[in-house]
């Protein structure tokens, strides 16, 4: 690329005000990939936990539901949850971190007390009680995981492409311009050597051409002044 610019002052210039953007730019890259990098630690910490209580209540749900089944009969317990009039709602928002948008994740009517399952309280145990709490919960941690996990996501992929940005400037276009900057400052101190060099012999033939003016100028005085001291034959030979 060095090679490729004129080197001129102008594109000395321009590339001065590149490198002074991008590196700019880099250092404002650089700090939000560490904000980036904080967030997501607390973020998969909060997941870490969410997956633990997600596991938990998938095992508490198994139970509870086998156990149903083997108390009261699939029968009654597929009867229990086919009463459900009133299903879970869920909404989606949006927050932001650090620019990245991530979904805030609202849910409504998941856990519900015993009258507004449906099924009747005198027609079943407390063994299908125990079950419908414990997916409900299930349910709620489900719904957690999914918020946490997507946010997880978006910003790893945040994140990655941050630090390709980071790793372009600093790895290959701050390099390249600092070649260009390097290449151009050269090639301007040559050209002025060369040109105080052609300056200085012009300077020394200017001299010389001067001096030799001078010294003809100087013979041809000497030369009159010698011409007017000799005295006329005629009248030397007058004389004698």
């Amino acid at each position: 690329m060095a090679k490729d610019v004129k080197p001129t002052r102008k594109n000395l210039m321009a590339i001065e005000e590149r490198i002074e953007l991008s590196e700019r730019g880099h250092g404002t890259l650089e700090k939000k990939r560490d904000g980036l990098i904080m967030e997501f630690m607390d973020i998969l910490d909060k997941a870490q936990d969410v997956r633990g209580e997600l596991s938990e209540d998938y095992e508490r749900a198994q139970k509870t539901i086998n156990m149903a089944r083997a108390m009261e009969g699939d029968v009654a317990v597929r009867g229990a949850a086919a009463a459900l009039q009133e299903h879970p709602e869920i909404t989606t928002e949006s927050k932001n971190i650090m620019g990245v948008v991530v979904p805030q994740i609202e849910s409504s009517r998941v856990s519900k007390n015993l009258d507004q399952r449906g099924y009747g309280i005198m027609g079943t145990s407390a063994r299908i009680d125990e079950a419908a709490e414990a997916y409900e919960d299930l349910l709620e941690s489900i719904i957690l995981a999914a918020e946490v996990e997507t946010a997880m996501k978006k910003m790893l992929r945040e994140i990655e492409t941050t630090k390709r940005r980071v790793n372009a400037l600093e790895f290959k276009l701050l390099p390249e311009l600092y070649s260009s900057q390097e290449y151009i400052e050269q090639k301007l101190e040559e050209q002025e050597r060369e040109e105080t060099f052609r300056l200085k012999k012009i300077k020394e033939k200017k001299e010389q051409e001067e001096k030799e003016e001078k010294a003809e100028e100087e013979a041809e005085q000497a030369d009159d002044l010698e011409g007017d001291q000799t005295p006329p034959v005629g009248s030397a030979a007058g004389g004698d």
